[in-house]
């Protein structure tokens, strides 16, 4: 039993023992730098000496450029690059579904699949569900408008085989003629510059076939109207009508924008469609 205490006395003196380090000439023994240590010194100063290096190593590691060049770490302009990658994925997904279904709404339209008495029948079996709250929240300006339209001479067109008017057209837009329908170019519409946010009105009685957004021409409406005749509107600022949505004539169905790639500043794309053919529409409506 004497000897454990004599044991951990000796190892406590062991690491408590007072040591001297000293740098001496090796020529003269001038003594140059000394420095007394013990044992327990040398092992907490050792210990914290490698904790500190741990932790500066660590913070190397994890937040510098350094993390790259280990293996199993990946480069942040890598990261950057698969970021803005993802993003433009599903930038194209999305404009590819809006072309798509831009594309499979007009496909019935200029085959003339969609027979103006099928949309007879719709718009009379819709009254007895639909409130038409556009007249109810008609501005003054809309009001005024449609007077207008009503006290003047509209354009009809007539069947050979009937003498009944079959359906009237009147101008979308009141503006100038920019430039005007072209078959050779292939420019098959009218543009009609007006001031931004001026309303864009239903030419006739009709149905919203499309009203979205394209690339290419900005917002754009469709309108199906009774004997196979379609409407378009192309580079609107502003959309009010929605797919299936009932139209009256003159009824307010956009605003006049600048969107999409190939607009030049604000005006209307107006294009006029019968039986899958383009019209020009200067035969049909008077603009002045």
């Amino acid at each position: 039993m004497s000897k454990k205490p004599k044991q951990k006395g000796n190892l406590k003196q062991r690491l408590t023992d007072k040591y001297r380090l000293v740098v001496l000439n090796e020529n003269t023994f001038e003594e140059r730098f000394s420095l007394k240590l013990s044992r327990l010194n040398v092992f907490v100063l050792g210990g914290l000496l490698s904790f500190l290096l741990i932790l500066i190593t660590t913070f190397i590691i994890t937040f510098t450029p350094v993390k790259e060049y280990i293996p199993g770490y990946s480069s942040t302009s890598l990261k950057i690059k698969a970021t803005k990658l993802a993003f433009q994925t599903d930038s194209l997904k999305r404009k590819l579904d809006v072309l798509h279904a831009y594309t499979k709404a007009l496909q019935p339209i200029l085959k003339g699949e969609i027979k103006g008495d099928f949309l007879d029948t719709l718009k009379i079996e819709s009254q007895k569900f639909i409130i038409k709250d556009s007249l109810l929240n008609a501005s003054k300006e809309d009001s005024i408008f449609r007077e207008k339209i009503e006290s003047r001479d509209r354009f009809p067109i007539l069947n050979s085989n009937r003498s009944n008017v079959e359906i009237v057209f009147f101008a979308p837009l009141k503006g100038t003629i920019s430039q005007q329908f072209d078959s050779k170019t292939k420019h098959l519409a009218v543009d009609i510059t007006a001031p931004k946010n001026a309303p864009v009105k239903a030419t006739a009685d009709g149905t919203v076939l499309f009203s979205g957004w394209t690339t290419e021409t900005g917002y754009v409406i469709i309108l199906k109207h009774p004997y196979n005749y379609v409407s378009v509107y192309k580079h609107n600022g502003n959309l009010l009508k929605q797919q299936g949505d009932f139209v009256k004539s003159g009824e307010v169905i956009a605003s006049v924008g600048s969107t999409g790639e190939l607009t030049t500043g604000p005006h209307l794309h107006f294009e006029l469609w019968s039986n899958g053919y383009a019209v020009n529409p200067l035969n049909l409506i008077d603009f002045n």
